[in-house]
């Protein structure tokens, strides 16, 4: 795999950008390198080919699966088994971080994406960096299980259930790719006496406090388990193909 330098450096050549080689790429131009999106929820049930509608400002889920309307009793549970056993690979992205004025710019509810939780308000903080480090992602294939089936039973609904297909799928979008982040790294730096702080779920997670005092905080989240996905790559229904 790449190194992060490398790799800030094709995306930059990809994107005609002049990138400070000092400092971290920032999310909104990762975000755009790979084509992803920031998820609207934080959740370990968040699967792959999980349907979302998007209302021109936000994505949106529809609290349904692809698999359910392709296939039907015990076959659902062996999919989805199959869904959520799809490994990981590194997802070949530099590291990077959301700036405080990302966090306005992407919407507050974002570091809730990693289970951090913000007591006060955000634009009272001198800084607040989140630093996302070691980028994984799953995605479905049709050259591996259970992309195939998937793709094979996709092919045949759309012309057996093409009203179920238009009303449910053909104009919404599925999530084809999910990413994680092996550690998150929270700075906040504040002046004595501002009422501002975060916290976090300790479930599943590893915490390495490098500095927290009164006016700074820099601590290391390190996620073990059953990660929940931070962001996506959304296909859309009718262009659905696995390529």
């Amino acid at each position: 795999m790449k190194n992060n330098q490398q790799l800030t450096e094709l995306m930059a050549l990809d994107l005609g950008l002049n990138l400070d080689t000092n400092r971290r790429p920032l999310a909104k131009d990762v975000f755009k390198w790979q084509d992803m999106d920031l998820l609207p929820h934080s959740s370990t049930d968040t699967l792959l080919c999980e349907i979302f509608e998007w209302n021109g400002r936000n994505w949106r889920t529809t609290n349904n699966n692809l698999i359910g309307y392709l296939f039907s009793g015990e076959e659902i549970g062996k999919v989805k088994k199959q869904i959520q056993e799809v490994p990981k690979f590194p997802a070949n992205v530099p590291d990077f971080e959301f700036s405080k004025e990302n966090l306005t710019e992407f919407g507050f509810s974002l570091p809730s994406l990693f289970n951090i939780a913000i007591n006060g308000n955000i634009n009272s903080a001198k800084n607040f960096t989140i630093r996302v480090n070691n980028v994984t992602k799953s995605r479905i294939t049709n050259i591996d299980a259970p992309g195939i089936e998937i793709l094979k039973r996709f092919s045949a609904f759309t012309d057996d259930e093409s009203k179920t297909f238009r009303r449910n799928i053909k104009f919404n979008y599925l999530s084809t790719s999910l990413f994680y982040a092996e550690t998150v790294e929270i700075i906040l730096e504040k002046d004595a006496g501002t009422a501002l702080d975060v916290h976090f779920d300790t479930a599943n997670v590893d915490v390495d406090t490098k500095v927290d005092t009164q006016t700074q905080k820099h601590l290391v989240l390190k996620y073990s388990g059953n990660q929940a996905p931070f962001a996506a790559k959304f296909t859309k229904g009718k262009d659905f193909d696995l390529k």
